[in-house]
């Protein structure tokens, strides 16, 4: 998944995924475009939703220190955020055990 994520170009925003970001978690599109620039950046298959298309989730954070899941998948060469919210306690710690790995 990492390989796609370097050739993707852009994000695919429209009036069905941003607003609903928004609304649902209060989740900005660019805090949602950070956690892809920001590292590190934890990708995992996400088995919930997989059944309709293929989806990953992304762990990373906000360049304000949000730790944000992201639920996106990847069309074309653009990712698409399907869903965003702050991270749970239990993914808060998956995290913060790949930060201390990227630092050591």
């Amino acid at each position: 998944m990492v390989e796609r994520l370097v050739r993707c170009t852009g994000f695919d925003w429209d009036e069905g995924n941003a607003p609903k970001l928004r609304e649902r978690h209060a989740v900005s599109q660019s805090e949602c475009e950070q956690v892809f620039l920001a590292e590190p950046l934890l990708v995992v298959w996400d088995e919930q939703d997989a059944q309709v298309e293929e989806r990953w989730a992304a762990l990373g954070r906000t360049y304000e220190g949000r730790r944000l899941l992201v639920v996106f998948t990847v069309r074309g060469d653009r990712i698409r955020p399907n869903s965003a919210r702050d991270m749970s306690r239990r993914e808060r710690k998956r995290y913060a055990e790949a930060e201390a790995e990227d630092d050591a």
